[in-house]
């Protein structure tokens, strides 16, 4: 399995999204629902017009746990959200590809990468980044890791810490102001 990371520089995320939105408003509200909400890929690419129009929480059965996570929508998504979904019908994928049927991980993958290599990220980039982004800013806001480990169905605060990159982070800078 590859480990990707989050994307920690808030001016790298911004570059990434006017990337997306000068390419494709599907592709940013991909980018954007992954980076507000913590689902993993597959929960956001299995949402269809019905889910999301006109909400103001957002209800999943996670794919990987078969838990129920309720989440609100912000002022960014709901915006980006409510522009996308004009004119289209609730039965609808809200995610589609060019040939009209749901658009699966591999695309979703191809759009990210290929977003984050334009911007210039150099880590290891992956569908998954968008949730341990969210993960990543969501802890430095915060700082409640407790908080954050029920949001991602973690069974210990070590794991999320490790899942965000904050525990290497932690460890690197306990080095640098450390001198004997």
């Amino acid at each position: 399995m590859n480990i990707v990371e989050p994307i920690k520089s808030r001016l790298e995320l911004k570059k990434v999204e006017d990337i997306l939105a000068q390419t494709n408003e599907r592709d940013l509200l991909m980018f954007v629902m992954g980076t507000n909400s913590g689902l993993r890929i597959s929960d956001i690419l299995s949402f269809d017009i019905k889910d999301v129009r006109d909400k103001e929480f957002i209800t999943v059965t996670e794919k990987k746990t078969g838990k129920r996570k309720v989440f609100p929508v912000n002022y960014k998504l709901k915006a980006l959200i409510e522009n996308f979904v004009q004119n289209r019908a609730d039965d609808e994928p809200l995610f589609k590809s060019r040939y009209g049927n749901r658009l699966d991980r591999t695309n979703a993958y191809r759009i990210i990468n290929s977003a984050c290599n334009q911007a210039g990220i150099k880590s290891k980039i992956g569908t998954h980044t968008l949730r341990k982004t969210f993960g990543y800013h969501h802890y430095k806001k915060f700082k409640d890791i407790a908080i954050l480990q029920k949001i991602f169905n973690h069974y210990s605060e070590s794991t999320t810490l490790r899942y965000i990159g904050i525990e290497q982070d932690e460890i690197n800078k306990s080095y640098a102001g450390f001198v004997l």
